[in-house]
């Protein structure tokens, strides 16, 4: 069975859906990044990568209540209390693409500090260092 077809007979996969979680993962975290994510997934991995597609950037993002520099805020902050520096890095990026200013990102960090430890908060201007530098095109290797 192909692909397309083992996708469609998902009584869960929503292809409307996923194509607008796709449009919008693309747009915030980049093109390449995504298709290398989407490229290197196999049967373990595939349907996560299409459920969280269509779950977390068709549903979540998709919705256009809250604009995506405040959902960029928010993730920072969700991600940045549960620690997950790889995730929190790559929002940080897109968070930047999304108009969040250097001013933001420091006042989001501080939050984190406040609600999640200075450890963590630490950990974030490690990471948020690193971003900006490449941003503005410094190099800090």
């Amino acid at each position: 069975m192909s692909e397309d077809n083992e996708r469609k007979d998902k009584s869960l996969f929503d292809e409307n859906l996923f194509e607008k979680g796709l449009a919008k993962r693309k747009q915030v975290l980049g093109a390449r990044y995504v298709e290398r994510n989407l490229e290197s997934a196999d049967d373990l991995t595939r349907s996560f990568q299409e459920a969280m597609t269509a779950w977390c950037w068709g549903f979540g993002w998709g919705d256009e209540v809250l604009d995506d520099k405040t959902r960029s805020l928010m993730n920072l902050s969700m991600i940045g209390a549960l620690g997950k520096m790889h995730e929190w890095e790559i929002h940080c990026r897109a968070a930047l693409g999304n108009g969040v200013s250097r001013q933001q990102l420091r006042a989001t960090i501080h939050v984190i500090g406040i609600y999640c430890g200075v450890p963590q908060a630490l950990e974030c201007f490690r990471v948020a260092r690193r971003v900006l530098e490449e941003n503005e095109g410094g190099s800090n290797t």
